[in-house]
């Protein structure tokens, strides 16, 4: 999709299908599967699958008439199955889509393009028996501020040749509830342990963003430092907020040789690396 908006493709259709893995009409799935799966048995396997229900709480079974249960491996499949028809239609209208599930959006080069392109989905939506969310399926230019959000990024500013991305705010605020579950003011035990329980979190996030803005990396890496400074001024009895005392006593070295994982300092070398190779 980066090679799209780098091209030019920056009119964007950002589309999104209201409750898609619940909405999807069984009966239809199973017309899409059929044309791919002729075993009788892996078909009917496939609609017990469909009609078996789901159990919300220990108590509450649900039934599922329509949709995918969600929670198996075979959801997604079946969801993407569903859609694959909508990526041939666009191919074959000349219309770019990057498609991940439900999840997609459609490059355009004009703002005209894009209108063509958001026509062409809601009439597929709705011979599908699918709904696009009124609220959250729109059209923007991601030359302009504003951009878009779509697998986990943020994108925005692009030009011919360039343009930026970042981890969208949720990515952003669903890391911080993990390492703030680690890293309580009152958590005890050695700082060298804290760190190693919060490092592969850390490194797992950094493996799908490394691809941001440095400054992205580099606000990260202060949250956290402030995060462990926090723990240490209370184990000092000092009250209040993290300031110059604690800075100064516990720099960037320091969690260094701590073995505090660096978003920044891994990013660097990943590019430098990747500078050499070219």
């Amino acid at each position: 999709m980066e090679s799209l908006l780098q091209a030019g493709y920056t009119w964007i259709v950002d589309a999104d299908v209201k409750a898609y893995f619940d909405s999807i009409p069984q009966d239809k799935l199973l017309e899409q599967i059929e044309r791919r799966i002729a075993d009788g048995t892996v078909l009917r396997l496939i609609g017990q699958y469909l009609k078996a229900g789901v159990m919300e709480t220990m108590k509450d079974w649900k039934p599922t008439p329509q949709g995918t249960p969600q929670g198996s491996g075979i959801s997604p499949l079946l969801a993407n199955i569903y859609l694959n028809p909508l990526d041939h239609q666009m191919s074959q209208a000349g219309q770019e889509i990057v498609r991940d599930a439900d999840d997609f959006v459609i490059c355009c080069r004009t703002e005209g393009e894009a209108q063509e392109a958001l026509a062409l989905v809601r009439a597929f939506t709705e011979r599908a028996g699918l709904k696009l969310h009124p609220e959250k399926t729109r059209i923007v230019n991601a030359a302009q501020r504003g951009g878009f959000d779509f697998l986990g990024y943020h994108f925005g500013r692009y030009r011919e040749g360039g343009g930026l991305k970042w981890p969208r705010k949720k990515s952003l605020e669903k890391l911080r509830a993990s390492i703030r579950g680690q890293t309580a003011r009152g958590r005890p035990g050695a700082v060298s342990q804290i760190i190693a329980g919060i490092n592969p979190t850390l490194r797992g996030w950094y493996g799908y963003f490394k691809y941001s803005l440095p400054g992205a990396m580099v606000r990260v890496d202060e949250w956290v430092r402030e995060r462990i400074r926090h723990i240490l001024r209370r184990r000092h009895k000092r009250r209040g907020m993290v300031k110059g005392r604690e800075r100064t006593e516990y720099p960037v070295a320091w969690f260094a040789r701590q073995g505090l994982f660096s978003l920044k300092d891994a990013q660097a070398q990943w590019i430098q690396s990747r500078q050499g190779n070219h």
